[in-house]
């Protein structure tokens, strides 16, 4: 038991001494200069700063892209409805034509077809008026 014991003792002692050569690697000889892990954290430290710095500078550029892009399709949709205006107005002055047109030519032929049916009116009575000039004619008595 004694042999575990020691040997237990001395490898704790061996440990000890290990942990703490470790240990003194990581301590400053001079306490103004930094450390391995203080000189790591701030290499880390810049390069989160700089990771920070260029994404504020990526999400300025994306903001400033959106609005551009928002501007541009905005222009684009106010000449497009410009543009159907247009050719709205344009198509509505066509029609309005054609309407014009349709009922002027409707109106002429509403004319000729009330002339057309005045004489024929007319005709129809001077034929009334000849018979009934031809009935006078026949059932008057010869003197």
């Amino acid at each position: 038991m004694a042999t575990n014991t020691s040997t237990t003792l001395r490898g704790a002692g061996a440990l000890l001494l290990a942990t703490a050569a470790l240990l003194g690697g990581c301590q400053k000889d001079d306490p103004s200069e930094a450390g391995p892990a203080e000189r790591a954290g701030r290499k880390v430290d810049q390069a989160a700063a700089k990771a920070g710095s260029e994404l504020s500078q990526v999400r300025e550029n994306a903001g400033q892209q959106m609005s551009e892009a928002a501007r541009d399709t905005s222009q684009k949709l106010d000449r497009a409805a410009e543009t159907a205006g247009e050719k709205l107005d344009r198509a509505t002055e066509t029609a309005g034509r054609k309407i014009d047109s349709a009922a002027t030519t409707a109106g002429h032929k509403l004319n000729e077809a009330s002339e057309a049916a005045g004489r024929k009116l007319e005709q129809a009575g001077e034929k009334m008026q000849e018979k009934a000039q031809e009935r006078e004619a026949g059932s008057t008595p010869a003197k």
